[in-house]
């Protein structure tokens, strides 16, 4: 069946989309014969059709604004439309980071007001803006920690400990900054193992990368022991803060132990995160650290707001002072909750996912039965013995109108099933979220031809992934028609 949208099938030689007016301006040539595309072939359709057209490919978005989107371990949550507003505003659009400091006073009051927030809530010393993305703050982390230990003149530690549910840039930031990694095995309730650690924890060790809470959704009671085996033994503790907001008002990194975290505005603070940016990555260090932060931070000296970089500091790591919009962003959502708010965040979180992995749990495996911070890792194993897989999960999902959560990630758990529902979303959204996973689960026993070949009422069936991957199509292409 094809549909009245597709644009080759109702072109029509002679139909206009737009109407030009009469070229009142001196004419000019075309472009050289070599620089114009005529194989293109352009549908030829009138101003209806090309609305139509667009509005029903608009409609084929999936979104947090269109539907429940539990993406764990990416935080795609419902921000408020109005914190976009603001980012609007002419004062903060029209700056130009050439622009003196006696000229934008207010955007730098702001930035250094932003720094003070997030030193605040993480219970560290120091903060600075310019990352632009979380794995761009994770990198200034580790910058930090070599520039820190060759200042001490400790030149040894060439190695950063990761543990085996990191996110995929963990390691990938470490070897870009030109360290060597090792990994720390998990026990068995799926906490970081002390036995592992002690045993890597050597002389060349620089520091221990720690995602709080971790990607299997779990909070370390040992945390502290970790941090002071790690201290006693000469390095330094690193926090990845992408799931601040499961601790929002609950905990502080500086409290537990940490040197410095990196966080993921773009996640925790009220920007549209996900198609690849904006982002921000702000790194908060404690004392000891804070010299190392990459420039410039913002400083007030006798009521006038100026930057300064650091003593010791790694330097410029972009080519300004970081993603401007999304602070403003990150700022009106700290200043519009306040510090009760800011902790009903990570409450409400917490207990919608506890709220799923009571529910759920009776249905998919559970390989670790202990409540959980702000998202819920199960696993597709009891599905997979009666020959259904996660991936045929996932996709039935799309057929109740519902994104699925991310899948096969952590590696540690087979047939991972990994599910984020944050603090914005209703009870009445959970349930029929459980409803629909109660449903593919009894089908999965009783009808699972149904998942083998879902989803059956998307626009587009399911794709040959590996295919897709390996020959990727990056442009539109006439298909010859059969005579």
């Amino acid at each position: 069946m094809k549909h009245h949208y597709l644009l080759p099938d109702i072109s029509q030689a002679g139909r206009m989309g737009c109407s030009l007016p009469h070229l009142d301006v001196p004419s000019s040539e075309l472009p050289p014969e070599e620089m114009l595309r005529r194989e293109l072939e352009l549908p030829e359709v009138s101003e209806v059709d090309l609305v139509r057209y667009f509005t029903a490919l608009s409609k084929l978005n999936y979104g947090v604004d269109t539907g429940f989107y539990p993406l764990g371990s990416c935080t795609m949550k419902y921000n408020p439309r109005w914190h976009e507003d603001v980012a609007r505003l002419p004062g903060f659009t029209a700056l130009h980071p050439y622009q003196s400091e006696d000229s934008v006073q207010g955007a730098l009051q702001l930035m250094c007001r932003l720094q003070e927030y997030l030193t605040e809530i993480t219970g560290m010393n120091g903060t600075s803006l310019v990352p632009v993305a979380g794995a761009h703050g994770e990198a200034a982390g580790l910058l930090m920690v070599k520039a820190y230990h060759q200042a001490r003149g400790d030149k040894a530690r060439k190695k950063i400990l990761l543990t085996d549910s990191s996110h995929g840039t963990n390691p990938a930031s470490a070897a870009m900054c030109g360290f060597e990694t090792g990994v720390v095995a998990s026990d068995a309730k799926g906490d970081l193992d002390l036995k592992s650690l002690a045993s890597l924890m050597d002389e060349e060790v620089a520091a221990l990368t720690l995602t709080m809470p971790s990607t299997l959704g779990l909070f370390d009671p040992k945390i502290a022991e970790i941090a002071e085996l790690v201290h006693e033994r000469g390095g330094l503790l690193g926090g990845d803060g992408a799931n601040l907001n499961a601790l929002l008002g609950r905990a502080k990194f500086g409290e537990l132990g940490f040197d410095y975290v990196q966080l993921n505005l773009h996640k925790t603070f009220s920007t549209p995160h996900g198609g690849g940016g904006p982002g921000s990555g702000p790194v908060c260090a404690k004392e000891d650290l804070v010299d190392f932060l990459p420039a410039p931070l913002v400083t007030q000296d006798n009521g006038r707001y100026r930057f300064i970089s650091p003593p010791k500091s790694i330097g410029k790591i972009a080519s300004f002072y970081g993603n401007f919009g999304v602070m403003v962003k990150a700022y009106a959502y700290v200043r519009s909750l306040g510090p009760d708010e800011l902790r009903q965040i990570s409450e409400d979180a917490v207990l919608n996912a506890n709220y799923l992995r009571e529910k759920l749990k009776p249905h998919y495996f559970l390989p670790y039965d202990r409540i959980c911070m702000h998202e819920v890792v199960f696993s597709g194993k009891r599905q997979k013995a009666k020959g259904v897989a996660t991936v045929d999960i996932a996709k039935r999902l799309l057929d109740y109108g519902l994104h699925p959560p991310t899948v096969y990630f952590p590696l540690t758990v087979s047939e991972a099933l990994m599910t984020e529902p944050t603090e914005t979303e209703s009870k009445e959204t959970l349930d029929n979220y459980i409803a629909a996973m109660e449903e593919i689960a009894r089908d999965a026993v009783e009808k699972p031809e149904i998942l083998h070949n879902a989803p059956h009422n998307t626009p587009v069936r399911r794709l040959d992934e590996a295919k897709a991957f390996r020959q990727l199509d990056l442009r539109w292409e006439i298909k010859e028609q059969k005579k």
